[in-house]
């Protein structure tokens, strides 16, 4: 999984035959329907609440992002993915952050289950679900997972759901705080949230 994690991040346009395909040339026996069942057990396809490698086992990022300003509003790590948890973070960030016009989410089964899209419209927002395995219709989302993989989780051996979990929150802070974008006009997402309030539009 750590493996199809990578490969993922590198080429998040590779579905099952692919990533098989890379990981034969890289000596893993291992058939698609085999990766197929790794990916589902990840996350889902499109990796959209993405999966932690920890020293032993596993665990599953789900985050809130504002979709104009890069800035992550909300983040829980859970050893599961269940609907639950998603409902969590977004009711954190309809609760510390003003409420958008439109969630964007994927087609994971813990976004596409009835408690997390009555917890949208409840708060008066619409759904816009991306295209199964549509990678680019979530880009932003999964600029982020790659920034976090390699810039903390693939440095550190976590052994544990709470040590996971305080140092990806920990990088969460630092990256809405300090890390200017270009594409943000070398704002931090931080200031661009502040700047472009009222918010617009968030991804799941």
């Amino acid at each position: 999984m750590r493996h199809i994690d990578e490969l993922h991040l590198e080429h998040p346009f590779m579905g099952a035959r692919m990533l098989r395909d890379q990981l034969n040339r890289q000596g893993f026996v291992v058939g698609r329907k085999h990766v197929s069942t790794l990916m589902k057990r990840m996350g889902g396809e499109a990796l959209d609440t993405t999966y932690i490698a920890m020293a032993k086992g596993f665990a599953y990022l789900t985050t809130v992002v504002g979709w104009a300003s890069r800035k992550v509003l909300a983040s829980k790590v859970a050893i599961t993915l269940e609907s639950c948890h998603a409902v969590d973070v977004l009711q954190e960030a309809f609760t510390h952050h003003r409420r958008p016009e439109i969630v964007t989410i994927d087609q994971g089964s813990q976004f596409t289950a009835d408690e997390f899209v009555q917890t949208v419209k409840n708060n008066g927002c619409k759904v816009s679900m991306d295209g199964r395995g549509a990678w680019r219709d979530n880009v932003i989302v999964e600029r982020l997972w790659k920034s976090v993989k390699y810039e903390r989780v693939y440095l550190y051996a976590y052994d544990s759901v709470t040590e996971a979990r305080q140092s990806i929150l920990e990088y969460m802070d630092w990256s809405n705080k300090s890390r200017p974008h270009s594409s943000l006009g070398r704002k931090t997402p931080e200031e661009a949230y502040v700047e472009m309030l009222p918010m617009i539009e968030m991804a799941v």
